[in-house]
C-alpha cells in the first residue's frame, strides 16, 4: 500500500509539473525569453520554497540527475575535433583566460561574502560559462552566426564546454576530502586516476563505438539503434559514477567520442525527444531548490554577480577578445553577446549541491544571480549591434567605414559585375560559369577558411558581411549588373535583399531559396526572382520530360516561364499523404489538394461557384472536372451540378471539412449533417 501510495504521489506530481510546463514554457516563448526560464519558475514555484505542491523527491532528483547526463551527451556530440582545431588560437587563448579569470573574479566576490574556498571555487566556475542554447538560438536568429563576433562566442563556448570537464571531475574529489591541509597527496592521486580513466575511455571508445554501431545498423531497426545510444550514454555515465567522478563527465565524453563518427546526427535525432525531456524536468529540480523566500536579504550579492555576469563578465570577454586582434567593435559586441551564465551553471550547482559542497545560501545566491542574467540576456544580444555603437560612439562607426573604405579600394576596378552574396557551393558553382562566359564578379563570403583557400586559388572573394549596406556600397553596388545572393540562412537573405534595396532600387537581385516558404516574403522585400529549389528541379525534369516527347524548345520555354511568371503557384500545392501531414512546431507545405464530389441532394447543386464564398474558408476551387472535361481556375460565374468534382486548394487540411459540411448542407448543425448524410446513404 505504501509502493501504491509513492507512485500515486509521484504520477500527481508528473502530471502537475507537465500542465504547468506547458503554460510556462509557451509564455515565455510569447515573450521571446528562453524556456529554461519557464522550467525554473515552475520548480521554484512548486517546490518546498515555494507551494510544496512538489516536495523532496528522490524520483525527481534522480530524473534531474539523468537529465544532466543527456545534456552533457549533447553536448559531446556537438563538440567537434576539426571546428577546436581550426579555432585554436581563439578557443584556447581566447577562451581559456576568459574562464580562468572569470573564475577567479567570481571566487573573489563569494569569498568576500564568506563563502569557503571549495564552493566559491564551484560557484566562479558555474558563473564562469555562457549560455549556449541562448547565444546561438539569438545569433542565428539575427543572422549573425557567421560575422566576426558570433565566431569569436562560438570559439569562448567551445572551450567552455571543455572546461566543464575538469570541473565535473573536481567536485566529487572537493567534496570527498579535499582540504588544503593534509588531503592533499589523495586529491592528487585522484586526480591521476581520473585522468588515467579520461585516456582509456577514449582509447576504447575510439576502437569500439564506430564497430559497434557499424554492427547495429546493419540490423536496419531503429529501436535496436536507439537502445543502443542509451545503453552507451548511461553505461559511459555509470563507469565514471562508479569511480567516484560524476555522472555528467562519463556521458561528456561519450558524446565526443560518437562525435567523430558517421552516426553523430542520426544519434542527435533519435535523442532529442529523451534529452528535451529530461533537461526540462532537471530544470525544474534546479528552481526547486531557489528559495525567493531568502532572496531579499541576499540582495546585494545577489545584485553584485548579476552585475559581474552583464558587465563585468562582458567588459572582461571584451577586453581579452581585443587583445586576439579583433576590432573594438567586434571585442565589445562578443562581450555583450556573452555577458549571462548559463546551462552548465546549473549542473555545475546541482552536482555540488549533491554532494554537499555548498550551503543553501550560497546556491541561492548563484542560482539567483545565473537566472536572472539569462532572462537579461536575449534583449542584450537582440540589440549588441545598438548598444555598441551607443557605446564607442564615433570609434565604432569610423571602423565600419574604414573596413568598407579599405574593401572597397581593393574592387575599385571592378565595374558591370555581379555581385554573390554567399560563395559555397552554389556560389562556387555560379562564379565558375561567370568565369567561363568572362563575366567579372565579386563573392561576399564570412567563412574565413572558405575565402582564405578560394583566395589562395585566386577566386576574387573577399570576407565581408552582405548583410551590410556599406559593405556592398564598397563591393561596386552602384556599378555591378546584378545580386544574386545564395544564403542558405533565410534570415540573412532577407537582410541581404534589404541592404542591397535600401541603396539600388533598379538592379535585378536573384534569390535561391530550399524551398517557397519564403518565396512571397523575399518579393516584397525587393527580390527580382526567387528561385525556389525544390521546384526549380520539378521544372528541369519537366523541360527533359517535355524534350523527350518531341515538343519544340519554343514549346517548352513558354511552358516553363509562364510557371515561373505566376510565382510557381501551379506547383505549390499537391495531394498529401498521410505520411506528409505537417508536424507540429514545422512550417506547414505552402497548400493542399483536396477532392469533393458534388452530390444530387447538396446544398452547392445549381448554385454559382460565387455564391458559395468558399474565400470564408481560406479555400479556393484549383480545378472543376465535369465528365470528361477538366477546367482549370474555373469562373465564378459557373453554376455547379450534381456528379461534378470539385479540386479544392487550401493551406489549412482542417478547413475543408468546414467547406464539406458548407457544400453539402450550407453550413448546418452537426445533427442536421447527420441527417443528411444518413438519408444520402
Amino acid at each position: 500500500m505504501l509502493g501504491d501510495s509513492l507512485e500515486h504521489n509521484l504520477l500527481n506530481g508528473i502530471l502537475l509539473l507537465l500542465v504547468m510546463s506547458v503554460g510556462a514554457v509557451a509564455a515565455f516563448r510569447t515573450m521571446r525569453l528562453p524556456p529554461i526560464l519557464g522550467y525554473l519558475l515552475v520548480g521554484a514555484l512548486t517546490g518546498t520554497h515555494g507551494l510544496g505542491f512538489v516536495g523532496d523527491s528522490e524520483g525527481f532528483d534522480f530524473m534531474g540527475e539523468v537529465g544532466v547526463v543527456f545534456l552533457l551527451f549533447a553536448i559531446g556530440l556537438e563538440f567537434s575535433l576539426k571546428q577546436f582545431m581550426a579555432m585554436r588560437t581563439t578557443i584556447i587563448g581566447l577562451g581559456g583566460l576568459q574562464v580562468l579569470i572569470s573564475t577567479l573574479a567570481g571566487m573573489g566576490i563569494l569569498s568576500y561574502f564568506g563563502a569557503n574556498w571549495q564552493s566559491a571555487v564551484v560557484a566562479g566556475g558555474a558563473m564562469a560559462m555562457s549560455s549556449t542554447a541562448i547565444v546561438v538560438k539569438q545569433l542565428t536568429d539575427q543572422a549573425e552566426m557567421r560575422a566576426q563576433h558570433g565566431q569569436l562566442a562560438l570559439g569562448v563556448l567551445l572551450f567552455q564546454d571543455i572546461a566543464v570537464v575538469p570541473f565535473l571531475v573536481m567536485i566529487p574529489l572537493l567534496a570527498g576530502g579535499g582540504e588544503l591541509t593534509g588531503n592533499t597527496a589523495e586529491l592528487a592521486w585522484k586526480v591521476v586516476i581520473a585522468a588515467v580513466l579520461f585516456i582509456s575511455m577514449l582509447m576504447v571508445g575510439h576502437y569500439t563505438l564506430r564497430p559497434l554501431f557499424q554492427y547495429i545498423s546493419r540490423a536496419e531497426s531503429i529501436e535496436l539503434f536507439n537502445i543502443t545510444v542509451l545503453l552507451v550514454a548511461l553505461t559511459a555515465a555509470w563507469i565514471t559514477q562508479s569511480l567516484g567522478l560524476s555522472l555528467a563527465l562519463g556521458a561528456f565524453l561519450a558524446g565526443m567520442l560518437l562525435s567523430e563518427t558517421e552516426y553523430k546526427h542520426q544519434i542527435e535525432s533519435e535523442i532529442r525527444p529523451f534529452r528535451d525531456i529530461l533537461m526540462g524536468i532537471f530544470f525544474i529540480t534546479v528552481g526547486t531548490k531557489l528559495d525567493l523566500g531568502i532572496l531579499p536579504s541576499l540582495w546585494l550579492p545577489v545584485l553584485l554577480l548579476v552585475l559581474g555576469l552583464t558587465v563585468g563578465k562582458a567588459l572582461l570577454i571584451a577586453f581579452l577578445t581585443r587583445l586576439f586582434s579583433a576590432s573594438n567593435g567586434a571585442a565589445l559586441r562578443t562581450g555583450l553577446v556573452l555577458g549571462q551564465g548559463g546551462e552548465f551553471g546549473f549542473a555545475l550547482l546541482a552536482l555540488a549541491l549533491g554532494n554537499e559542497l555548498m550551503s543553501s545560501g550560497e546556491s541561492q545566491t548563484t542560482l539567483a544571480a545565473i537566472v536572472i542574467s539569462m532572462a537579461i540576456s536575449p534583449l542584450i544580444i537582440r540589440y549588441n549591434d545598438k548598444l555598441t555603437k551607443q557605446l564607442l560612439a564615433d570609434t565604432y562607426v569610423r571602423q565600419q567605414r574604414q573596413d568598407a573604405q579599405a574593401f572597397s579600394a581593393a574592387v575599385s576596378e571592378v565595374e558591370d559585375h555581379v555581385i554573390l552574396c554567399g560563395y559555397r557551393r552554389m556560389g562556387q558553382n555560379l562564379a565558375r560559369f561567370l568565369h567561363e562566359q568572362g563575366v567579372p564578379y565579386i563573392a561576399l563570403e564570412l567563412d574565413p577558411g572558405i575565402v582564405e583557400k578560394a583566395w589562395e586559388a585566386g577566386d576574387p572573394v573577399y570576407y565581408a558581411d552582405a548583410t551590410r549596406p556599406e559593405i556592398l556600397l564598397a563591393a561596386g553596388l552602384h556599378r555591378a549588373r546584378m545580386v544574386v545572393v545564395t544564403a542558405v540562412d533565410i534570415d540573412a537573405a532577407k537582410r541581404m535583399v534589404e541592404a542591397v534595396r535600401q541603396k539600388r532600387a533598379d538592379i535585378p537581385v536573384l534569390v535561391r531559396t530550399r524551398d517557397e516558404r519564403h518565396l512571397e516574403a523575399l518579393e516584397q522585400l525587393g527580390a527580382t526572382s526567387v528561385l525556389p529549389e525544390t521546384l526549380e528541379a520539378t521544372l528541369m525534369i519537366t523541360q527533359r520530360m517535355l524534350e523527350q516527347l518531341g515538343f519544340t524548345p519554343d514549346e517548352v520555354f513558354r511552358m516553363t516561364e509562364k510557371i515561373r511568371g505566376d510565382s510557381y503557384r501551379s506547383l505549390r500545392s499537391y495531394y498529401h499523404g498521410e505520411q506528409e501531414k505537417p508536424l507540429p512546431g514545422k512550417n506547414p507545405p505552402e497548400a493542399f489538394l483536396h477532392t469533393f464530389t458534388l452530390q444530387e441532394s447538396d446544398f452547392a447543386v445549381g448554385k454559382r461557384i460565387a455564391e458559395l464564398e468558399l474565400e470564408q474558408f481560406g479555400v479556393a476551387i484549383k480545378a472543376l472536372r465535369r465528365g470528361e472535361i477538366r477546367g482549370e481556375q474555373p469562373s465564378t460565374a459557373i453554376s455547379l451540378q450534381a456528379g461534378d468534382v470539385l479540386v479544392l486548394e487550401g493551406s489549412k487540411t482542417d478547413a475543408f471539412r468546414e467547406v464539406e459540411n458548407h457544400l453539402r448542407t450550407g453550413g448546418k448543425t452537426t445533427k442536421a449533417v447527420e441527417l443528411h448524410n444518413s438519408r444520402a446513404a
